[in-house]
């Protein structure tokens, strides 16, 4: 994931920043508990195609 571009890219749905998760190829908002895939070297920002996060993940 380009470094660059990861300071750029916001959650679409809080506006707030992301985590870059590269073992599950994915990008995490913390405070949307989302994560959004990374395909083909590209992230889907769309809130229909994120998966929730659970307390677990959160270390909640």
């Amino acid at each position: 994931m380009d470094t660059k571009l990861l300071e750029l890219l916001v959650c679409p749905v809080t506006k707030g920043p992301l985590i870059y998760d590269r073992e599950k190829q994915e990008l995490v908002s913390r405070s949307a508990r989302l994560a959004y895939p990374i395909r083909d070297g590209l992230p889907v920002m769309l809130e229909s195609e994120a998966r929730t996060l659970t307390d677990e993940e959160l270390g909640l």
